[in-house]
């Protein structure tokens, strides 16, 4: 197998396990609701979960990011990525059915793409893999039918789209101004969730007071949310971004409702017609194609202008010291993140997790 397909492969893998922990979690959320409230649940998440990686960090030889200007740019991440959208999701499903709210949810990408365009950084972007964005979307609204529900034009369908586009908008600014700069992936996505926590610990006074019930179901489903649903899979987000740029990371949002409706079929029995199985068919088919390498990628080559990053510079023990100084540039490293650029993937995750 060569270098290229070894990439490949361990790439597409580190795209199933994030839409298998990400995409289980609203089972979780529901657990864990049944004796916390929906900020108490945000909460716990991003505290325990920030443990879990500011652990891990330590134990690989790291160090989370220091200087002014590192964590300027993670608290901007952490809001976009933690504090707004869930608060939007919150408001939003008041007024909007699930299903609905997982067709607009699945516009990430879309948004994604389009700030990578604006931006410069999807400049090599093909039609094989623009056209398994619109698949993989097209795939979406088939599984949820959302002509079948109401309120689509309804201000809480906007908070969801709001919440859509501010993924997009925080995949980007890390992938911008985050990744890429000397600092480990397992530092960036420990702080993003110790920013997170602060920033929820502001809002728990407001409307997280209320009285807990910690039965067994609900600790499980905390712990399990805390340390796979949101540690890990924040880690998997930030490793994505960094090989593969900001629109791959969104992309893993299409495979959240096979995941999901997988899950209600097995967990909660719930049935699958025809319509949903083809849904995810076309869902599974068009995130095929935006995982397809062109000549490029397949020969380690990065995008026409863009000079080649050192890997051994992105997550080795000896670049956290180059951490405050890389992110003090707060520009785009060498004309923006390539979606197609594999060469960041030449380390393997043993380095962020030894």
């Amino acid at each position: 197998m060569t270098n290229g397909s070894t990439r490949s492969l361990r790439g597409g893998l580190r795209v199933a396990v994030l839409a298998l922990l990400w995409g289980s979690t609203f089972l979780w959320i529901e657990l864990a609701l049944r004796g916390l409230s929906p900020l108490q649940v945000t909460f716990a998440r991003c505290v325990l979960g920030a443990l879990v990686l500011v652990v891990a960090c330590r134990v690989a030889g790291h160090r989370l990011p220091r200087g002014i200007a590192a964590w300027r740019h993670i608290v901007v991440a952490a809001f976009f990525c933690n504090a707004l959208p869930f608060a939007l999701f919150s408001l939003g499903q008041q007024s909007v059915g699930s299903g609905l709210a997982g067709v607009l949810n699945a516009t990430t990408p879309l948004w994604s793409l389009a700030l990578g365009l604006a931006l410069g950084s999807e400049r090599g972007l093909r039609p094989v893999r623009l056209a398994g964005l619109l698949l993989g979307f097209a795939g979406t609204i088939l599984i949820f039918a959302p002509w079948r529900t109401a309120g689509a034009a309804s201000w809480g369908a906007l908070a969801i789209i709001g919440a859509a586009a501010s993924y997009a908008v925080a995949f980007t600014y890390m992938g911008r101004t985050l990744v890429r700069k000397g600092t480990p992936t397992i530092s960036l996505s420990a702080a993003q969730l110790v920013a997170a926590s602060g920033l929820t610990a502001v809002a728990v006074p407001i409307g997280g007071m209320q009285s807990i019930d910690p039965g067994p179901t609900v600790i499980v489903a905390a712990v399990v949310l805390s340390v796979f649903c949101t540690a890990i899979t924040f880690h998997l987000t930030y490793r994505i971004i960094n090989d593969e740029g900001a629109t791959s990371a969104a992309v893993v949002g299409y495979l959240l409702p096979v995941v999901s409706v997988l899950l209600g079929a097995v967990v909660l029995g719930e049935e699958i017609g025809v319509r949903v199985v083809l849904g995810m068919a076309v869902v599974l088919v068009g995130v095929g194609l935006t995982r397809r390498q062109g000549p490029a990628a397949a020969t380690g080559e990065g995008t026409a202008g863009e000079p080649a990053v050192d890997p051994s510079a992105v997550d080795s023990p000896a670049a956290g010291g180059a951490a405050a100084g890389g992110a003090a540039v707060g520009g785009v490293a060498a004309g923006g993140v390539a979606a197609d650029r594999p060469d960041a993937a030449l380390r393997t995750d043993l380095e962020d997790v030894r």
